[in-house]
């Protein structure tokens, strides 16, 4: 006796939780794109540090409690968790997963730039709302578009298989 798996439709809400997903991973490798060069030096438009150098100080101030010799592995750790986090949230592999580290950095990042800098710097930078945004996705199942529903043999042509087989 065979199951028969009917075609799941693409819905709104796959396109959102798809559209979450490419926001914040494209967010994650901006970040990262920027303290390596690549939207340009310090001082050019909408460049927030130019280089690693600018990225570091910038780490120091939001990590007094960080011993001076540590914060270049820091912001090496950092930064590659962000890369990391980014590509997987845009490719959606282990999505829900990806989205907790991501949505836990953030919110880390948000409690420290309150605690040094103020509330209003990580009002600004919506920082809260991308810690937010990616804790709801860590919610919510993987939608259709992640390579995590592909792998579980979810994807649609083998959905078709399984349907017109069963038929």
């Amino acid at each position: 006796m065979s199951r028969s798996t009917p075609l799941r439709k693409l819905e709104p809400s796959d396109l959102a939780a798809a559209f979450l997903r490419l926001a914040l991973g494209a967010g994650f490798l901006s970040a990262v794109a920027d303290r390596l060069g690549y939207w340009g030096p310090p001082g050019s438009f909408l460049v927030s540090w130019g280089n690693f150098h600018n990225f570091l100080i910038y780490t120091a101030k939001l990590t007094p409690w960080c011993p001076r010799a540590c914060l270049p592995l820091l912001g090496v750790v950092v930064t590659i968790g962000e890369a990391v986090l980014g590509i997987m949230l845009i490719l959606g592999i282990s999505s829900r997963v990806a989205a907790l580290l991501t949505g836990l950095m953030t919110l880390a990042f948000a409690a420290s730039m309150t605690l040094f800098l103020g509330v209003h710097a990580p009002l600004i930078y919506s920082v809260f709302a991308f810690s937010a945004s990616s804790l709801f996705l860590a919610s919510q199942p993987p939608d259709m578009l992640t390579l995590d529903h592909f792998r579980e043999g979810k994807g649609p042509r083998r959905e078709g298989r399984e349907y017109s087989l069963a038929n």
